[in-house]
């Protein structure tokens, strides 16, 4: 039982570290899109989704079903339904208590939505069109995990935002929340795989989306501003002031 969990750990753990290798001498701009960014969560994404029908794998995943279950007997620990939410109020709190961030807290927010939006979309599309059914109650909604993703959108933002020693530590505890799912026997592997690559995803997607924002928001202004231009005409004696105001 105990290698199912280091093996999931291990596996996710890697993950964001390959994650943070593909950006990281250019983690300053998150926000312009290069498609290096879509290896890490493509590939998490594309496990995931073979998890699904693939023989051998389901074979795995019942395996590693059934390790946990012997490990866990009738305890339950639902910190997961909380714990997945940390990451994101990190990703806006921590510019608070001294920690340098690269985006002012309105950016940080319009970035956490708009990977919240994206996040929900796809992951409930996902869920319903493809319908695996959960472990514990047969309900066709099991891939991918949201509450992986919401942990793996969070950590994502944070190590984009503050660098990769924060977010580190955020995607240990991403892991987490996704190995409490199995734990809990509300998902399979292959759902906590699939879900942290559509939770890296939508903060990406939030980042990339960002200078849309400010300019449909008008936030690359600096605030109104008003020019005033005197003039004087020789010829009647006259003075006129030109004003310009911009917002």
């Amino acid at each position: 039982m105990l290698s199912c969990i280091v093996m999931l750990s291990v596996a996710l753990v890697l993950s964001s570290a390959a994650s943070a290798r593909t950006s990281a001498a250019d983690s300053l701009r998150a926000e312009k899109f290069r498609p290096v960014q879509l290896i890490v969560p493509a590939t998490l994404i594309t496990v995931g989704s073979i998890g699904v029908a693939n023989g051998w794998f389901c074979s795995v995943k019942k395996d590693v079903r059934k390790g946990f279950e012997n490990y866990r007997g009738d305890k339950r620990f639902k910190a997961d339904d909380y714990i997945q939410y940390v990451p994101v109020a990190a990703h806006l709190g921590l510019g608070f208590i001294g920690v340098k961030a690269r985006h002012s807290f309105r950016e940080r927010l319009a970035v956490a939505a708009t990977s919240s939006i994206v996040m929900a979309a796809m992951v409930n599309t996902a869920k319903y069109t493809i319908g695996e059914a959960r472990p514990d109650n047969g309900r066709r909604n099991s891939f991918p995990s949201g509450h992986t993703a919401t942990a793996f959108m969070g950590a994502e933002l944070v190590r984009s935002e503050y660098g990769n020693v924060y977010g580190a530590g955020a995607y240990v505890l991403a892991t987490g929340v996704a190995v409490l799912r199995i734990y809990n026997d509300r998902h399979w592997l292959n759902d906590v795989i699939g879900g942290a690559g559509f939770g890296i995803l939508s903060a990406r997607i939030g980042y990339w989306l960002l200078p849309v924002e400010r300019k449909l928001f008008h936030w690359d202004n600096n605030g109104p501003a008003v020019t005033a231009l005197p003039s004087y005409n020789p010829i009647d004696h006259s003075f006129s002031l030109s004003v310009a105001a911009t917002f």
